[in-house]
């Protein structure tokens, strides 16, 4: 009960920004409303759970796909994509391009969990309202999600191909980028090399950086631009979400060790969406 009205409160300051600034929270998502216990936005996604047909993520047991970054892509572009715009007129060399795109969120953005910064234990932000934040207030707020999602779209509008990769607790970016001579180790994505890891969420972290452990296993990766999402939300109206099959999702992997197979990264689907059904459950 607590919680919830942690949640309802944190609605109400939400909707209380978007009356008295109109610009703080004025990105495309701006009708935030409760189910039950969870928070959705007015496109139907739910930014207190990544799992489901309905997540920020849309994990399922057969693939996952980060419907959010669509909010702030195509037509639905806003800040988060003028910041890379900006940041590519400023740096022609790509390489001095693709660095700043990614200092520009380790060092604006401060790790913060969800729980400390919304009173939720999950809650996604899309691109733009974690950019407009940076806007406001010089710097932001976010855990590793947040800040995925606002590097993958910035590296769109800056002229790379990126994409989102879905780890046990954790989510980072690969970003195309086969001349980074720095990067630790290159991963390969459809059978395509030249991915290098971008791992924000430490202020040391520099670009091309990738953690060891994740090294010599296949991960699962959702390359961001690859599709036209097939729906068009009318005035006025929301449209539900469509989780995608299975081969929609890619794996990301050095090429180094031995490979894990395709069965086990189903099962760690499975795992984190039976984990995300018994979280819904405790908190009913």
């Amino acid at each position: 009960m607590k919680r919830a009205w942690v949640l309802l409160g944190l609605i109400v300051i939400l909707l209380a920004g978007v009356v008295t600034t109109g610009r703080v929270w004025a990105f495309p998502s701006q009708g935030f409303h409760k189910i039950d216990s969870n928070v959705f936005d007015d496109w139907q996604i739910c930014r207190t759970d990544a799992s489901g047909e309905d997540g920020y993520y849309q994990i399922t047991d057969t693939g996952f796909r980060p419907v959010i970054a669509f909010e702030s892509l195509g037509p639905e572009a806003d800040l988060a994509w003028s910041l890379g715009e900006q940041i590519a007129s400023q740096y022609p060399d790509p390489l001095q391009r693709a660095e700043a795109v990614f200092d520009f969120v380790r060092d604006r953005v401060t790790y913060t969990s969800d729980l400390d910064e919304f009173g939720s234990e999950d809650f996604g932000q899309n691109a733009d309202e974690l950019a407009k934040t940076i806007e406001k207030d010089g710097g932001g707020k976010g855990d590793c999600e947040d800040m995925a999602i606002l590097l993958a779209v910035m590296y769109k509008a800056a002229g790379f191909r990126s994409a989102i990769m879905l780890l046990p607790e954790h989510t980072a970016v690969l970003v195309y980028l086969p001349d980074y001579n720095q990067a630790t180790a290159f991963f390969e994505l459809n059978g395509e090399s030249g991915w290098i890891w971008a791992e924000a969420t430490g202020r040391n972290n520099p670009l091309g950086w990738a953690p060891d452990e994740y090294l010599d296993m296949e991960i699962p990766a959702y390359e961001i631009g690859a599709e036209t999402p097939a729906y068009e939300i009318p005035a006025g109206a929301v449209a539900p979400l469509t989780p995608p099959p299975a081969s929609e999702v890619a794996f990301a992997g050095t090429g180094q060790g031995a490979a894990s197979p395709p069965y086990l990264f189903l099962i760690m689907l499975g795992l984190l969406f039976c984990l995300s059904l018994l979280r819904r459950a405790r908190r009913r």
